[in-house]
């Protein structure tokens, strides 16, 4: 078995950077996505929204530094390109949202995807006894678990 400077097997880092670099662009779109939010929601809930939106893209671009910086502490190389966050995010690129209820539900969704595809490389991590991933995405999931409760309790669920 062959390792890297980290003394990890460098066969499970090249899975764990592929399987990461599917969820930075996962993250980008969803990025994307809330800052669309933020910019034109609309309605009695505006104040409360447009700030909760902030918030929440501010997040979602510090997850996007960390999943990359992660990447890269593996030895390998984060995506970068737009055009290769549409093809391997599972979450839906979201146009002209200016609906509340709408934009809430979108991001109850994409954080679904986000958990999945965090509890897949949690374990995969741990296969490879990558104690730095395991951590990361084991406060994602938490974090985001009671972001999801929030955000289905707000829509009344």
């Amino acid at each position: 078995m062959s390792t890297n400077l980290i003394g990890l097997d460098t066969a499970k880092t090249q899975q764990l950077a592929n399987d990461l670099n599917d969820l930075l662009a996962n993250y980008q779109i969803f990025y994307m996505n809330v800052r669309g939010y933020h910019w034109n929601i609309k309605g009695s809930n505006f104040f409360e929204l447009h700030v909760k939106f902030e918030e929440q893209y501010d997040d979602l671009l510090l997850k996007i530094d960390e999943v990359a910086e992660r990447i890269l502490t593996l030895g390998h190389r984060p995506a970068h390109a737009y055009s290769t966050y549409i093809e391997r995010s599972d979450v839906e690129e979201r146009k002209d949202v200016s609906d509340g209820k709408t934009a809430v539900q979108h991001i109850v969704e994409s954080f679904a995807k986000l958990i999945k595809k965090q509890r897949e490389i949690l374990n995969t991590a741990g296969e490879a006894q990558d104690e730095g991933t395991v951590a990361l995405m084991s406060d994602y999931i938490s974090q985001q678990e009671k972001t999801v409760w929030m955000y289905r309790s707000y829509l009344g669920e």
